[in-house]
């Protein structure tokens, strides 16, 4: 049996257990919010399409109580407004940082040993902050991080080049914020270098796009839901069927000493393992002053 809680259900949390629930992905559905009639109105909004939906799924609200049979969480609580208020996702990291911890607190007494997979921003912040309170394995404590970031990515070179954005490949680097980068290095479209594609100046002009995409969707909607939530099933998916997915999410990275946005394999157990780029100078310097970033405002919790 597929077991999922989602922990927050906002509009990321409730567009992730609206997918999970239209497309048969889980057998059986936690919803669990502080705001308990939140909780139940998604509840019985999910429940009363089950006559008409392509997959039974079981649907209840959630405790943390049950937490202990769940196969994966995804924590999804936050405070949206801050972000799109200071236009910067550490807008919420206070707020989320105490949130990480009493959600933490909570999950490791229940008993929870599955995979545990942060979409609350900012990302790589309050993965740490997770993965420490919860006492959980940094493989079994993961972000969606740069996932998002790197789709993104990959929309904006395929519509420059009029490709699917499925034929472009490579990665955003760094925080789930506003210092990750494009590491241009990794990115081919249909097998052919970007560097053979691309001027210095085009580069840069379209790697400042996938922030600013994200920031035009929040101040438009007041908050985004779609992209992040695919992303967030995406993951889950790979957990579920093993599927040893490569791609970028928020792992621990012992080069930065932190979580941050970087290449994994993402199978059953959560990071099956980091893989190593071959970075440029420039690159890995980026690199390194994004870690930085995140591990100064973890540093100011302690």
């Amino acid at each position: 049996m597929r077991n999922v809680t989602v922990i927050g259900m906002g509009h990321v949390g409730a567009t992730v257990a609206f997918t999970l629930f239209t497309h048969g992905i889980v057998d059986n559905l936690y919803l669990l919010d502080k705001n308990q009639a939140k909780a139940e109105a998604e509840y019985n909004d999910l429940r009363d399409t089950l006559a008409r939906n392509d997959y039974h799924v079981n649907v209840f609200l959630g405790d943390y109580s049950d937490l202990k049979n769940i196969d994966i969480i995804i924590t999804s609580f936050g405070d949206i407004a801050a972000t799109v208020k200071t236009g910067d996702r550490f807008g919420e990291f206070e707020i989320n940082a105490k949130n990480a911890k009493e959600v933490g607190a909570k999950i490791k007494e229940s008993g929870f040993n599955g995979v545990l997979i942060n979409i609350s921003n900012p990302c790589d912040a309050i993965s740490t902050i997770l993965q420490e309170t919860t006492g959980l394995s940094r493989n079994q404590v993961f972000g969606t991080g740069t996932f998002l970031d790197t789709a993104r990515m990959q929309r904006i070179v395929g519509e420059e080049l009029n490709e699917d954005p499925r034929n472009v490949a490579g990665f955003v680097l760094g925080e789930h914020g506003a210092s990750q980068f494009t590491a241009w290095s990794t990115v081919s479209i249909n097998g052919k270098s970007a560097k053979e594609l691309f001027t210095k100046e085009q580069e840069e002009k379209l790697s400042a796009q996938p922030n600013k995409n994200s920031m035009k969707v929040a101040f438009g909607k007041g908050y985004t839901s779609y992209a992040i939530a695919t992303c967030g099933v995406r993951l889950i998916q790979a957990v579920f069927s093993d599927a040893r997915l490569f791609a970028p999410a928020s792992v621990y990275l012992d080069e930065v000493g932190t979580y941050i946005g970087y290449p994994a394999i993402i199978g059953k157990n959560g990071v099956e393992k980091v893989i190593p780029l071959e970075l440029t100078s420039e690159e890995d310097e980026k690199l390194k002053e994004s870690a930085g970033i995140i591990k100064k405002h973890i540093a100011q919790l302690k």
